[in-house]
């Protein structure tokens, strides 16, 4: 493969409070068309999450505007190479929240406890601690960490349910809890609510796809594959596309129609994308 032919996939967030994001949204599509980037952005007044794909330097482009910005300084950046295209069209637009944990009044800056990959490694090995998985129950199915619990999860909502009937029971017990997900945001709206209900709340930092990305012998502590949600379905422990296909992912879940549905809404918008391109 030609390198300059490579897709490129940059995922990114930051809980920031933003003003005006309507502007931010007209801002962020601008920049991202102007570099031939395909993906999706959320933005909400408390902060920005998004997923683009395009050519190398046209992501470095766009990368170095959104840190030159004061609002996005620091923001980190997760970066891959693809050989699926990830994403078909553009996507920039506003929403209540980043992340949608509808609780009121979250301050997501004001998060748990980082965790580098080397040091959750001894951390979830620890006998003190529960580990919990953070994702729905079908990307726990695909892939999880040993010994991680599944909260049940169908929508990312059900997730404080779990922790109110539980959390009594882990503080009696003496339990810190440590928790993940795949690129961390979800980690740190739910830990910095489970802080106001005074818990001891330990996350990854960078989510599993930093801990593959850091520990090449991720495989010792994770069984099976990472759902992605994008066009590439599912990622192995060295950060490559696997055969798993939505059918694979989807099939079987309650809600499994409309999900597999909508994924292969974006594979024809995939497809869509590389034909106009050529």
């Amino acid at each position: 493969m030609n390198v300059t032919n490579i897709i490129f996939h940059s995922a990114f967030y930051k809980f920031v409070p933003l003003e005006e994001p309507d502007r931010i949204v007209a801002d962020l599509r601008a920049l991202a068309m102007t570099h031939n980037l395909l993906g999706s952005i959320l933005v909400a007044t408390e902060g920005i999450n998004g997923m683009v794909a395009g050519a190398e330097n046209d992501v470095d482009k766009f990368q170095a505007a959104l840190l030159n910005d004061t609002r996005f300084a620091g923001m980190p950046f997760k970066r891959s190479p693809c050989k699926t295209a990830p994403f078909g069209r553009l996507k920039v637009y506003k929403k209540l929240e980043i992340v949608p944990l509808g609780i009121e009044g979250v301050d997501a800056r004001n998060t748990g406890i980082d965790v580098s990959p080397a040091e959750w490694r001894k951390l979830i090995a620890e006998d003190d601690v529960v580990l919990l998985d953070n994702r729905n129950s079908f990307e726990f199915r695909l892939g999880r960490f040993k010994n991680a619990i599944d909260p049940g999860v169908t929508n990312f909502r059900d997730f404080p349910n779990y922790v109110k009937a539980h959390a009594a029971e882990w503080k009696a017990e003496g339990k810190r809890v440590a928790m993940y997900c795949t690129g961390g945001i979800r980690c740190e709206k739910t830990s910095a609510w489970m802080r106001d209900l005074d818990m001891e709340v330990f996350q990854l930092q960078g989510g599993i796809l930093n801990y593959f990305k850091e520990m090449p012998d991720a495989e010792k502590e994770w069984d099976g594959e990472c759902f992605v949600f994008d066009n590439r379905v599912a990622l192995d422990t060295s950060l490559k596309e696997t055969a798993t296909t939505v059918e694979d992912v989807y099939n079987g879940e309650p809600d499994g129609e409309w999900r597999l549905k909508r994924a292969k809404e974006l594979d024809k918008d995939a497809q869509d994308g590389e034909e106009g391109a050529q």
